[in-house]
């Protein structure tokens, strides 16, 4: 599974650092500091969390079958 973040959508809500904060990242701006990372296969459901919780749906999970 990978992880894209669409910077373009991204408000800053920080909710997906909130559930899943070893995979989202923010930046001092508080806004998401990961593009793009492959996400190890025991944080699958944390990785869901965290795109489960955008309200902006800025985050796409790819590989996720």
């Amino acid at each position: 599974m990978r992880i894209v973040v669409d910077h373009d959508l991204c408000s800053g809500h920080g909710r997906c650092a909130t559930v899943a904060p070893a995979l989202y990242v923010l930046d001092d701006n508080g806004f998401s500091a990961v593009n793009e990372l492959d996400v190890p296969v025991h944080l699958e459901d944390a990785a869901r969390a965290g795109a489960n919780n955008c309200p902006e749906r800025a985050i796409t999970l790819i590989g996720d079958d």
